[in-house]
């Protein structure tokens, strides 16, 4: 069993079941599956959300498993990847509870609690209307090149994240963002893997993943480029020779990432 707990838990938790006592915590429920729980609590007046993992049987597990995915098997993984994030400089949530007990992976219990990051607005709300309403280009190259600097530290540091999206980024609104004067975090990390390198496979599926979720918000050739400058840490020119398989893929897989998006969520799809 592991158990790590910081105020206020570790004050308000002192000699009960840290497990029961997170399953007995109210608030907004955000996600409620057979074996996950994600909600916002309150304490002390400060907000807090909390993950709940309870196992997701052996029959999910080889469900995954056989269509080449990898599950997400508790809440060790999340914890994992705040640390490594915050010992590599990259911005993210503070962890101020995590637990976990049971050696069987299929029933494992365990929990993690995160400090909201609050007031902040997602990349993606964010960006929704740049189209229309383009943004100040300094402004826009400022986020364009934070973000490619934070997800560059992230590989660097052996993690992926595996739901790479902008709508994972959030920009912290308690002051207006300015090009010199601006907050990111990245969240949702309950899918991230870390390891001591980053494989290339994973690396290239984040990049894909976070270009397709930025195909609509007005990008140009040139904010493209200057995102695999800052990413890489490379001069451009190198970059587009060593790197003309991996970007001609992201191309096609943002495409099909897309295709497969229209046919599931667009309105009408499935009828």
């Amino acid at each position: 069993m592991q158990l790590i707990l910081a105020e206020p838990f570790k004050r308000l938790w002192a000699g009960r079941d840290a497990f029961a006592e997170v399953e007995r915590l109210q608030g907004e429920v955000y996600r409620e599956l057979e074996g996950r729980r994600t909600l916002r609590t309150e304490v002390d007046g400060r907000g807090y959300f909390v993950k709940i993992h309870r196992g997701i049987g052996w029959r999910e597990i080889a469900k995954n498993l056989l269509t080449a995915k990898v599950p997400v098997l508790g809440a060790g993984q999340e914890w994992r990847a705040i640390e490594r994030l915050r010992q590599a400089g990259v911005a993210t949530m503070t962890a101020v509870a995590y637990g976990e007990r049971g050696a069987n992976p299929a029933a494992q219990h365990s929990f993690i609690i995160t400090e909201e990051l609050a007031p902040t607005i997602s990349l993606e709300d964010y960006s929704r209307d740049w189209r229309e309403v383009p943004p100040a280009p300094a402004l826009k190259r400022a986020l364009l090149r934070r973000v490619a600097e934070m997800v560059g530290a992230m590989h660097r540091a052996g993690v992926n994240h595996r739901d790479c999206y902008i709508c994972h980024f959030l920009l912290h609104t308690d002051r207006l963002p300015t090009p010199g004067d601006f907050r990111l975090s990245v969240i949702d990390l309950h899918r991230a893997q870390t390891r001591t390198r980053t494989p290339r496979r994973w690396r290239d599926k984040d990049l894909a993943a976070l270009y397709f979720s930025a195909l609509d918000i007005g990008l140009t050739r040139r904010d493209k480029l200057r995102f695999l400058r800052a990413y890489f840490q490379r001069p451009l020119r190198q970059v587009l020779r060593d790197e003309a398989r991996l970007l001609d893929w992201m191309e096609r897989k943002a495409e099909r990432l897309r295709a497969r998006y229209a046919r599931k969520y667009a309105p009408g799809a499935g009828a």
